[in-house]
């Protein structure tokens, strides 16, 4: 491939597209929005078609749409020495005066270098000059934990992006029109509500190494308070596309944040209030959709927590159109639900139980019993489908070989009950390593042993294999393993993810971490303490000081923890 076949295939993308955006190539702030994986990828994130849309609508500015190309069209970037394009216009990344990352998992972190590298950007935020764009983040990953990665970033947004994305647009634009520098510009942003300018943060270390928090800037806020927005409007796919994940579906959010309290769960807590869209609004979205002659993809925690799913379901059913769902739970699931998912030809029935003891699940707070796994059989055995998958974890807290056990006992009781309720597909197990997240009461505690998890995921198999009806998929605790030092990282993995950019991924991430002088057991298997500061401590998801704890004390006692209602003040983010 030359340089002409990269701009044709860009080009190609965009003419295949249907957008209901306007896209104004002469206007005077130009944003690049930043996904860190491909098109095919990135275009299946909701949340990019929403600040892309939002920024459009701005008559001062024009946003544009960069991804990482595919490993052979990356080869020919390097070979012709082209710089990382948008979409729309073939822009170079280094001519935007805004570049904003959308980061939304781990893995992805190994991308942010190198496409600033590939984008002609400096990676390093210290080494950018007035001559180069202001690169900004937001997403789930940017909310929870900014550290790994902010070396890359001169702010980031923590909490949801409407909304505060103009409010930085804003600062940026002024600050421009008044002359200010590159270093002026920041330290506004640094004064709105929800931004972190990482550069006012310095983490100190002690002579050991270990983190004990920030010198932070004369005049920067001590903590940061995420923003999140009270959903008033549609949330919904405003791009088109056949090349992506979700391409024959017009994705709709049906709701946003969950309040049932799963311990484990980060976007439970950093995605407080619980938010759920009026029902008029979601019709005005199937009916854009019917237009388009797409498939609806609701998307919320719990598409069945939504109160008015039944009427919603209905209503999309009576224009004879097709509909899937983002996540169900099995203790509010109803045969309307479910029959709308048959008639729309799906397969399978995914559920969540996370565990197979109720011991367990009360730890986490799951709230899903045996009966309510039973019960999804049999909607789905009178619907037709004829498959089932639950999606397990393993290496929670407190978890103990009859526990490991109890996966095995559940499965097969599950299978026998859908043999017997008329389900004759497949349940397939959907198994993960468990990774503490911040903000959640789990976030002090030591991973699983890499080892460990590897001998349980072997005993399940093996003691399942004989059924033909079950089949085990598990996530590579490898993988998880990483996964794990990034989630909890702090800012020294900077320089490493850096590092790696040179090998396009995480193969070197191991080397790089023992050359740095990192430990990653230490990271994964270490209890912290209560007390101890960590690297998200300075950022504000608005719980009260100490809910968390409370909360990994609860979860000791198993006790219950019941989901949010109107006018609760248990955990602070209402108050």
């Amino acid at each position: 491939m030359n340089r002409k076949d990269l701009i044709d295939r860009l080009q190609e993308l965009y003419k295949d597209e249907d957008s209901r955006v306007t896209v104004n190539p002469h206007a005077g702030q130009k944003v690049a929005i930043v996904y860190p994986n491909t098109y095919f990828v990135g275009m299946s994130n909701l949340g990019l078609h929403i600040i892309y849309e939002e920024i459009n609508l701005r008559n001062d500015s024009v946003c544009e749409r960069i991804f990482l190309p595919e490993k052979k069209e990356l080869d020919a970037y390097d070979k012709t020495k082209t710089p990382l394009m948008s979409v729309e216009m073939q822009r170079p990344m280094h001519q935007f005066d805004v570049v904003a990352f959308d980061v939304t998992f781990e893995m992805d972190y190994f991308h942010i270098p190198l496409m600033l590298r590939h984008g002609r950007v400096p990676i390093m935020g210290k080494d950018r000059t007035e001559f180069d764009p202001i690169v900004i983040a937001g997403g789930p990953c940017a909310t929870f934990n900014p550290e790994p990665f902010a070396d890359f970033i001169d702010a980031f947004i923590i909490g949801e992006g409407e909304g505060i994305v103009s409010r930085v647009l804003d600062v940026i634009r002024d600050g421009k029109i008044e002359g200010l520098d590159r270093h002026a510009i920041l330290r506004q942003l640094a004064n709105v509500s929800g931004v972190y300018v990482p550069s006012l943060y310095i983490p100190i270390y002690n002579e050991d190494g270990e983190f004990k928090g920030y010198d932070i800037a004369e005049g920067a806020p001590k903590t940061i308070k995420r923003h999140f927005e009270m959903l008033t409007s549609g949330g919904e796919t405003v791009v088109a596309t056949n090349y992506t994940e979700f391409g024959a579906m017009y994705i709709i959010e049906v709701a946003r944040g969950c309040g049932r309290h799963c311990r484990f769960c980060m976007a439970g807590y950093c995605f407080r209030v619980p938010r759920v869209r009026p029902l008029d609004i979601l019709k005005e979205g199937v009916d854009r959709a019917e237009k388009l002659g797409k498939k609806v993809g609701l998307m919320g925690a719990a598409i069945s927590d939504y109160p008015e799913v039944d009427e919603l379901v209905t209503y999309i059913r009576s224009k004879d159109m097709r509909y899937s769902c983002a996540s169900l739970r099995a203790d509010s699931l109803t045969q309307a639900v479910v029959d709308g998912l048959a008639d729309s030809g799906q397969k399978t029935i995914t559920i969540a139980p996370e565990t197979g003891s109720e011991r367990l699940r009360r730890v986490i707070n799951k709230g899903i019993s045996e009966e309510h796994l039973k019960n999804a059989a049999t909607l789905s055995a009178k619907s037709g489908i004829q498959h089932m998958r639950l999606y397990i974890m393993i290496g929670l807290p407190t978890e103990t070989d009859e526990d490991i056990e109890a996966i095995v006992g559940l499965a097969e009781r599950t299978q026998a009950h859908m043999a017997e309720v008329g389900c004759k597909g497949r349940l397939t197990l959907s198994i993960n390593p468990f990774i503490p997240k911040p903000f959640t009461p789990f976030q002090w505690m030591a991973m699983d042993n890499q080892k460990t998890v590897e001998k349980k995921l072997q005993y399940i198999k093996k003691a399942l294999q004989k059924n033909r009806r079950i089949e085990v998929l598990v996530e590579s605790p490898k993988e998880a393993y990483i996964q794990g030092v990034l989630a909890r990282g702090d800012r020294r993995l900077g320089a490493v993810l850096a590092a790696c950019a040179a090998d396009r991924g995480s193969k070197s991430f191991k080397s790089e971490m023992k050359a740095a002088g990192l430990d990653m057991d230490d990271m994964n298997y270490r209890e912290r303490s209560f007390d101890e500061f960590l690297p998200w401590s300075h950022l504000d998801m608005g719980m009260d000081e100490g809910y968390l704890e409370m909360e990994w004390k609860r979860s000791v006692d198993e006790a219950y923890t019941p989901p949010c209602v109107q006018g609760c003040k248990r955990c602070g983010v209402c108050k």
